[in-house]
């Protein structure tokens, strides 16, 4: 896998890294702002971030990653979960927001672990 995307850098790491947990709903770690044009190229119509900003170095606030995702036609939702500590509150949040979606999402956290076991939850609360 790997190559040319339009113009983008190669998402190689981030292809190997993207975990579908059913046909409309995957995981990955950490994503790029320069990555959105190849992940809307990949089929996805929205990203959610569930990594609170400033939780590790070098990490793009999710400001930047909304707007990227804008410019190439993504919805992008901010739900910050704390390792560990998903509340009943955000997953029902989630639930709404994969409610309201029409096509594939890609939610990311520092190694989607956290996105998969709130997908989980969010599936469970009424």
């Amino acid at each position: 896998m790997g190559g040319d995307f339009g113009g983008q850098p190669s998402l190689e790491g981030l292809l190997m890294s993207i975990r579908s947990i059913d046909p409309s709903f995957h995981v990955t770690g950490q994503i790029k702002p320069q990555q959105l044009q190849a992940i809307a190229g990949l089929g996805f119509k929205t990203v959610i971030c569930m990594r609170p900003d400033k939780e590790g170095f070098f990490q793009p606030a999710f400001d930047e990653i909304a707007s990227s995702a804008r410019e190439v036609g993504l919805d992008a939702h901010y739900l910050p979960v704390v390792p560990g500590s998903i509340s009943i509150d955000q997953a029902r949040d989630l639930k709404a927001i994969i409610s309201r979606q029409s096509g594939p999402i890609l939610a990311y956290c520092a190694s989607g672990q956290r996105c998969a076991a709130a997908y989980d939850l969010a599936k469970r609360v009424p």
